[in-house]
């Protein structure tokens, strides 16, 4: 365990490593950081598409309970990749407003795209579900699962998603992730978990040997598999 400061603890594998091999790698090393780490009782939240694969190696071995956490990125108009915010399931909406001044535009202005994304959200969530219900969080000890991030905004997002609906502890799992950005999550974590921190971060797929698309399919698969 690492820790750099106030804030949530910090797990990372010990040794080095220069890249992950694909998702499954990075959820095999994330699932042998969290083995005990959390609570007896742990639904593991993969935040679709690419954080399916990785989940599916974590429940695995935690014997856990498993859904998603919805949650989309609101991009700049100008720069899609531009992270503004983000949205998650239960109405949650995280603006980074030094970001929004940043980028020359206003809450206001952005509220067309915020409301598309907030449907987006909705219809994602029904179709990856196919007629299945959302798990209760209440009391319980969620992991949020992604491949990595960047920013962090959709991940806050997700965070408040899973507080809200009344989770005892949110535990965030990640591939990779930048260190500005870890500092960020630890913040508003009780646990992180992260295979790679790299300081020289430009995009969450450098970091893999293999990185395909994750289709629809393969978000569905992770919901159908039981926890042996």
């Amino acid at each position: 365990m690492a820790s750099t400061g106030a804030g949530a603890p910090l797990l990372t594998p010990s040794g080095t490593r220069d890249l992950l091999e694909d998702r499954a790698d990075a959820g095999r090393a994330l699932a042998e950081l969290l083995d005990g780490a959390v609570g007896v009782r742990p639904v593991v939240l993969a935040i679709p598409r690419g954080g399916a694969e990785v989940a599916e190696e974590i429940a695995a071995r935690l014997a856990a309970d498993r859904d998603l956490l919805v949650a989309r990125k609101i991009g700049a108009p100008r720069d899609p990749e531009y992270g503004l915010g983000a949205v998650a399931e239960g109405g949650v909406r995280f603006l980074d407003r030094a970001r929004i001044r940043d980028a020359g535009v206003t809450v206001a202005h952005l509220e067309p795209r915020i409301r598309a994304e907030e449907a987006e959200v909705e219809r994602r969530s029904v179709r990856y579900r196919a007629g299945r219900n959302r798990l209760r969080l209440q009391g319980r000890d969620a992991v949020l699962v992604d491949d990595g991030v960047a920013t962090g905004g959709t991940m806050l997002a997700a965070i408040e998603s899973a507080r809200s609906a009344g989770a005892a502890s949110v535990s965030v799992a990640l591939g990779v992730c930048p260190p500005a950005t870890a500092e960020r999550l630890r913040r508003r974590t009780d646990l992180l978990a992260i295979v790679l921190v790299p300081q020289a971060f430009e995009a969450v797929g450098q970091w893999y040997r293999h990185f395909p698309p994750v289709d629809d399919e393969r978000v569905g698969r992770y919901l159908r598999l039981t926890p042996p």
